[in-house]
């Protein structure tokens, strides 16, 4: 058994700030999360916008959360969105994640739908939540957006991961 105050020999340990933005990245980027696709509808029309910042919230009630960065172009039109959706993208979807990156071609040759609150919605996800907004919290340089699912769309199938500035598989 090692003891509690043993330090790996290749760890590096550090205090997150101005100068070492891209080390606090990277280790970020040690998790792996799913990608997302979160939908909104605007004055201006239908918009998108690629997110890997998703979770589950409660079962009861069913609250999800997800953060876009305020330096994003799209922040004010998804802070001030009352409906989004946000979808869970199978291991095949990766244009659509690139579809709603900065400077993707956002909904230009994807087929969309719209809900019963107007949001445009991407079928064939993995899995889709519908949502009203629940809830805004500041955190830093993003908000945290908290929905209360209204509908959800589910089928089976493989996830595609995001890991070290990267899009792959989960492989057992």
């Amino acid at each position: 058994m090692m003891a509690a105050n043993h330090i790996h020999a290749m760890e590096a340990l550090f205090v997150p700030g101005g100068d070492n933005h891209r080390a606090y990245r990277n280790a970020l980027g040690s998790f792996t999360t799913g990608v997302t696709v979160v939908t909104a509808m605007t004055a201006e029309g239908p918009i998108g916008m690629t997110v890997n910042s998703f979770a589950s919230v409660s079962l009861d009630p069913p609250l999800v959360l997800w953060s876009p960065a305020k330096s994003s172009s799209r922040y004010g039109a998804f802070t001030g969105a009352r409906h989004f959706a946000i979808h869970v993208l199978g291991a095949d979807q990766d244009h659509l994640s690139a579809a709603f990156t900065r400077g993707g071609h956002g909904f230009d040759g994807i087929e969309v739908r719209f809900n019963d609150e107007g949001v445009p919605v991407l079928p064939g996800t993995l899995a889709r939540f519908e949502c009203t907004e629940q809830a805004q919290h500041d955190a830093g340089d993003h908000t945290i957006i908290i929905g209360r699912v209204l509908r959800v769309a589910h089928r089976q199938g493989e996830p595609l991961c995001f890991s070290g500035g990267r899009f792959g598989r989960f492989a057992v």
